[in-house]
């Protein structure tokens, strides 16, 4: 009765960390979709740091997590700037866009199962392939909206 199981919506976020010559953090994920750890089955595509919200954690305290678990680099005060209704045949998330330009550290490879290196672009020369429910929250971002409702 596979067919019967009930699918879930799920919580995630990505957290826009911007130096201050204005570019932007984004990683990319293992070309390996069971590796590149998206329930999206992403694989190869660049990506802000993020991840899904655990049990009783806020959005702010779990962008800091899952930047620090994923890059090294310590954030401070994110500011949620959008929320997405993502989703595709694999998964549908409900993600919450974060931002933030106080942050101390380098970003180095922290989980190289997943991510094979990260970088930072301008917002007028992002890389590709990209990782939409990331991709949503740049948007959004460039174009100050909290919420642009996809068809």
């Amino acid at each position: 009765m596979l067919e019967e199981i009930k699918k879930k919506v799920g919580a995630g976020f990505g957290i826009i960390i911007q130096r201050e010559d204005g570019k932007i953090l984004l990683g990319k994920r293992h070309p390996d979709p069971d590796k590149a750890d998206s329930a999206f089955r992403s694989a190869g595509e660049w990506s802000l740091p993020g991840g899904k919200l655990d049990w009783g954690e806020s959005f702010e305290a779990g962008a800091i997590r899952e930047t620090k678990e994923e890059t090294d680099i310590d954030i401070k005060n994110p500011k949620v700037i959008s929320v997405h209704n993502c989703k595709n045949v694999h998964a549908h998330f409900m993600t919450v866009g974060l931002f933030t330009k106080e942050f101390t550290g380098e970003a180095r490879v922290m989980e190289p199962d997943e991510m094979t290196e990260w970088g930072w672009f301008a917002l007028d020369n992002l890389p590709t392939p990209r990782y939409f429910p990331s991709f949503e929250v740049i948007e959004n971002f460039v174009k100050k909206e909290f919420y642009i409702k996809r068809s």
